[in-house]
Order: C-alpha cells, then sequence, then structure tokens
C-alpha cells in the first residue's frame, strides 16, 4: 500500500462519498433514522425483510460501500436467518457489514446470528449512537482490508476471548470482588462525604473491536469534569495527542487524588471484567474522543486484541512524563499481536508493584 493509499484511508470518514445504510425498521424506524440523520450515513428504509431482500438483489459492485440494519425478533428468527444465508450466498453481497435490532433480549438470537457471521448484534434498548461508532469503525476496517485483498473474504471484526483467559478473568476478578467488597463500602461512604455527586462514575468507552460499552469507576472528579476536557487541552502531558491526562488535574477532588494515585478508583472495572466488557489483561478501553482519533492503518490494530484492565504500558512506564504518545500506541499494539494467557500472568503479578507510583496522574 503505498503513501496515497493510505492518505485515502486516513481521510476516508470526511471523504464525500457517504456510506448507504440499508435498513429494516419497524419499532425503532424513529430512533433509528433520527440518530444517523445528517451523518456520514446516506438511509434507505424498507418496509419489510421481504422488501430488503429484493433491495439487496439490485446492489451492485459499486454498492459494496452499503450496510445493512434488521430489526428482528427473536421469535421471527427464521426470516432474518434466511436473508442472511441469502446474503452470504451471493457473491456481491456476503461480505456486506450486517447489523441485528433485537426488539427483546435473546442470548439464544445473538449466538445464532454471530454464528451466521451477522456482524453485530445490539437488544433493546438500542443505543444508537454505540452503533454509528461501531458502523463508522466497522466500515474503515472494511475499507482498509478491500484495499489489501481487493474483493477477498473480509475477516471478522471480533474477538473471541480464549477460554483459559476468559477462566482467570472470572475466577481472579470474582474472589477480588469478594475480598475488597468492605473497601467498596469504605470508598462509597468516603465519597459522598468529600463531595457531591454519585458514587460512581460511568463513561462510555470503546474497546475491542470498537465495542462501546459502559465503563465504571470509583468518582474522583467533581460533577461536569468531561466538559472541561477542551478547556484543559493545552495542559495535556502526551502535547497534542490522542491521549488526554494532565498533572494535579484541577477537576479531581480531596480524596480522588488519593483514589487515583492508588488506583482504588479502577476497582469498579472488576464489574467490566465479569460482565465480559474487558478482561484483567489488556489494551486500556478508551473515550470516544480518543478512539475516533486512532483510525489510522498503524493504530488501529490496538481494538483487534483484548480490552484490559491493566497492560503493558501500565506496568512499564505508567504515569512517567517520558511515556511518549507513539511509545504507548506502539505497545498496545504489542499486546494486540501477542498476548497470551502466560503474558496476562506475567502482567498481573507486576501490576501491584507499579500501583505504587506517586505520580498524580
Amino acid at each position: 500500500m503505498d503513501s496515497s493509499d493510505i492518505s485515502a484511508l486516513n481521510n476516508y470518514s470526511n471523504s464525500e462519498a457517504r456510506v448507504n445504510l440499508l435498513y429494516f425498521a419497524d419499532k425503532f424506524e424513529s430512533e433509528l433514522s433520527n440518530s444517523f440523520q445528517n451523518s456520514e450515513f446516506s438511509l434507505t428504509k424498507t418496509d419489510s425483510i421481504l422488501n430488503l431482500l429484493q433491495a439487496t438483489y439490485k446492489l451492485s459492485i459499486n454498492d459494496l460501500n452499503t450496510v445493512i440494519l434488521i430489526e428482528v425478533n427473536p421469535s421471527k428468527f427464521i426470516e432474518a436467518q434466511d436473508y442472511i444465508h441469502t446474503l452470504k450466498n451471493n457473491f456481491i453481497t456476503k461480505n456486506l457489514i450486517t447489523i441485528f435490532l433485537l426488539t427483546e433480549k435473546s442470548p439464544d438470537t445473538v449466538k445464532k446470528a454471530i454464528g451466521l457471521g451477522v456482524s453485530d448484534c445490539y437488544t433493546t434498548p438500542i443505543p444508537f449512537k454505540d452503533v454509528k461508532e461501531r458502523l463508522k469503525f466497522l466500515t474503515f476496517y472494511k475499507v482498509l482490508r478491500s484495499q489489501v485483498n481487493q474483493l477477498s473474504q473480509v475477516s471478522q471484526v471480533e474477538y473471541r476471548t480464549p477460554i483459559a483467559k476468559r477462566f482467570l478473568d472470572l475466577i481472579l476478578s470474582s474472589i477480588a470482588l469478594l475480598c475488597l467488597s468492605p473497601i467498596f463500602l469504605i470508598v462509597a461512604a468516603l465519597i459522598k462525604m468529600d463531595s457531591k455527586g454519585p458514587v460512581f462514575y460511568s463513561s462510555k468507552r470503546v474497546g475491542t473491536g470498537y465495542k462501546i460499552f459502559d465503563f465504571y469507576k470509583f468518582r474522583s472528579m467533581r460533577i461536569g469534569a468531561d466538559a472541561e476536557v477542551e478547556s484543559l487541552a493545552s495542559q495535556n502531558q502526551y502535547g497534542n495527542s490522542t491521549f488526554f491526562k494532565i498533572q494535579n488535574d484541577p477537576r479531581i477532588t480531596k480524596l480522588g487524588s488519593f483514589l487515583r494515585s492508588s488506583s482504588i478508583d479502577e476497582l469498579p472495572q472488576l464489574l467490566n471484567v465479569i460482565k465480559g466488557d474487558m478482561s484483567l489483561v489488556g489494551n486500556r478501553p478508551l473515550p470516544l474522543y480518543e478512539a475516533e482519533q486512532l483510525t489510522t492503518n498503524e493504530w488501529s490494530m490496538r481494538f483487534l486484541g483484548p480490552a484490559g484492565l491493566t497492560g503493558l504500558w501500565q506496568i512499564s512506564k505508567r504515569g512517567k512524563k517520558d511515556m511518549s504518545d507513539v511509545e504507548r500506541k506502539k505497545l498496545d499494539n504489542f499486546y494486540a499481536k501477542h498476548y497470551s494467557i502466560w503474558l496476562d500472568i506475567k502482567i498481573i503479578f507486576k501490576t501491584i508493584p507499579a500501583l505504587l507510583q506517586k505520580e498524580k496522574v
């Protein structure tokens, strides 16, 4: 791939060519159309899965920038299943990005859909903002692969947790939660005494395969801190960078300073590990405003490995000023390519000493 190809890919999201969103939705029609209005997606609505199939038949080699969203009632899954079978058996449409919007919770339907090759599934209530961000990443990744492999099979952008890694996550995080439950209660009481606001802080983070989830922490900042990021950009420890962190952050409460320096604020992420949003070891999930800047061929690799509570950059140079933007991203890419159960165990054992750092970062 030459420099002109890379430049074109880097500017893909800003190009004039909009992605065609072909969809069927009844229950979610209003929310979907409002969420994607005035975006980089051009909407094409159909009134049924049958009409969606007929519209799909009309697609040509020039319509490979089409993505498909289907509202699916689990009790009528056979319709959606037949549609996907038809899609996958056609050379033109077999690699189209497809997402199911389930009208009710059904883990069995999600499992069947992923087995059919559906890119992702969302269950009501649908977080359409998250769906849009997910589609942007999947679309970019597909364009990247097609530039390299032309019209060859596009690999699914999905990381599957190895059984041993998932077992380790569940056992260690469950034991940790049980042992640390008294600390949770004490910290919760201290946070309520220290400042106004909730005990826990939840924000949208981007993890493996650019999947978006609710990320938990003990609140260490005053209310409204997220809105102050832009005004503090000049103090960013990483300079003009994707990542954002500043020393002596004025948004941090008195108790929050201790919670952060001791990393106690991170403990609620054990719940994220148990839920399967992330692993004990992996690349740190990023806020949306950071993740959206890492869509180049060089750096998007970090999203193709597991997301984690701790990782390589935390144990190597956590909190140090000489941790450069490029160095951190290289560590993320290295882990995504070379992670293993033995590397995870080494990182876990090295994490405790790494937590005993004094810088307020």
